[in-house]
């Protein structure tokens, strides 16, 4: 994409969300030159980060009435990935070492997630964008720029007009829950991992884990430390499975799929074990969610395809107002969104600029059909994997901006390795402190960081 010939322009923006993506966003736009407002419901920046020992009071969060805990942190939370491949391009996720209070581990917890992200609204002055305790709850297209109704925790409503919205709002609030068969009949407790915050319930039980990777994996070893059984059924397990995982634990198996649930209190898996069990955890995901927007039904989501984006940002008949940063799943999360987010301003602000309309549907459609030619199901759609750091660098260079490095895609493809070969003790026990030293020469390199990378490097864990 050529750099536009138009004078640069300035947009009055809405960003929805102050997490990760909302800050960082918040921050490339103001730095296009763009004013800005961002909208957060709660009382502090962090997002999805954000602890709450509070969950929902329907656990499965089914009722449309229930009252919303967006939080869907447990209490043992640590990151999956090393620190250093987490943080954004230009404010290293370095230890802390000077603060007691912090968690210098490579893998730290959730808590020292949501520091770093309040260091850098901190360092950023990006606080004073934020309206806190502002819900947005109604986006709608007037005239050629956006009405965004506001309402504040004392139920105070607001309409205001923007050039351009960018969504930001994450998605792991609204649980997924898988079907299975005889459910309804089951008499036992369920519970998504939304709602999901300590063990201590499950004491004694039998418990059924769905799913089993990140969340799942971690919180049926959480679980297992206080209860009798706990069973994971495995979507990507084969038929037969029915294993112990390596580790300390002799509570703990891993099946394949489950057939049905009965009256009885039993669970039958496909592998033909049958176990009578106590509750259910759901570690099935989330599903995309924008209650908020109204775009006279051009956009829709379809078995959790958000249709239709542009390269997953733009929808093509309201880009470049409308746009959307953090969408895809995938490792690097906060440089996605960083990433994302110049390309946003870049383009709002007529530095560059998009294809034509029909340009980019053809790519929408040329992207689905190729899903569906590899067998890819539509809820996977925004699921990037191996092609993930392929997809950052073709939008930095499409905004001119440094490519993602060598050493972060490759932290992420070795720690995923290690996540699936050593679930008990990846966290702590790695094989790519070559890696390590790299990203930190690196930081050194950029001037990123004030002490000799040995600093960190001799001193962490």
């Amino acid at each position: 994409m050529a750099p536009a010939q138009n004078p640069i322009s300035s947009q009055h923006v809405a960003v929805i969300g102050a997490g990760a993506a909302g800050l960082v966003t918040a921050r490339e736009l103001r730095r296009e030159g763009h004013t800005v407002v961002v909208f957060e419901r709660e009382k502090q920046v962090g997002g999805l980060w954000i602890y709450s020992p509070k969950a929902e009071s329907d656990p499965l969060s089914l009722d449309p009435t229930r009252s919303i805990v967006h939080s869907s942190v447990y209490e043992s939370l640590r990151t999956n990935l090393p620190r250093e491949c987490m943080g954004f391009t230009d404010f290293p996720f370095v230890p802390r070492f000077d603060d007691e209070s912090r968690d210098s581990r490579r893998y730290p917890s959730h808590m020292e997630v949501l520091a770093y992200l309040q260091d850098f609204a901190r360092e950023f002055n990006l606080e004073e964008m934020v309206r806190f305790e502002t819900e947005v709850v109604r986006v709608e297209p007037v005239k050629g720029k956006w009405k965004v109704r506001s309402k504040t925790s004392g139920d105070i409503s607001e309409d205001e007009i923007f050039d351009a919205v960018v969504v930001c709002n994450g998605h792991y609030t609204e649980p997924n829950i898988a079907h299975i068969p005889g459910i309804k009949l089951w008499p036992g407790k369920q519970i998504h991992s939304h709602n999901y915050r300590v063990p201590d319930p499950f004491e004694s039980e039998v418990v059924v884990v769905i799913g089993n990777f990140a969340s799942g994996a971690d919180i049926s070893r959480d679980i297992a430390k206080v209860a009798k059984e706990v069973h994971i059924a495995s979507r990507a397990s084969e038929r037969d499975t029915y294993v112990k995982p390596p580790g300390p634990r002799n509570n703990l198996w891993v099946h394949s799929e489950i057939d049905t649930a009965n009256e009885d209190g039993s669970i039958v898996f496909k592998n033909g074990k049958v176990i009578h069990a106590d509750s259910i955890v759901y570690c099935t995901g989330y599903k995309y969610y924008f209650p908020f927007l109204d775009t006279n039904g051009y956009m829709s989501i379809d078995e959790n395809r958000v249709e239709h984006l542009y390269k997953h940002v733009f929808p093509p008949a309201l880009a470049p107002t409308l746009s959307f940063v953090g969408l895809p799943a995938m490792g690097i999360q906060f440089v996605m969104f960083e990433i994302q987010s110049k390309w946003v301003a870049a383009v709002l602000s007529g530095r560059f600029t998009l294809p034509s309309q029909d340009k980019m549907m053809e790519d929408i459609t040329t992207t689905y059909a190729t899903l569906d030619a590899l067998g890819i199901p539509k809820r996977y759609t925004h699921k990037l994997g191996k092609v993930q750091c392929e997809y950052l660098n073709w939008i930095a260079e499409e905004c001119d901006c440094p490519l993602v490095e060598h050493w972060r895609n490759q932290e992420i493809v070795r720690g995923y390795q290690r996540l699936v070969s050593h679930p008990e003790t990846y966290r702590d026990e790695w094989d790519d402190d070559d890696l390590k030293e790299e990203a930190y020469r690196d930081f050194a390199t950029k001037k990123l960081i004030s002490f000799h990378p040995s600093y960190f490097l001799e001193s962490s864990i």
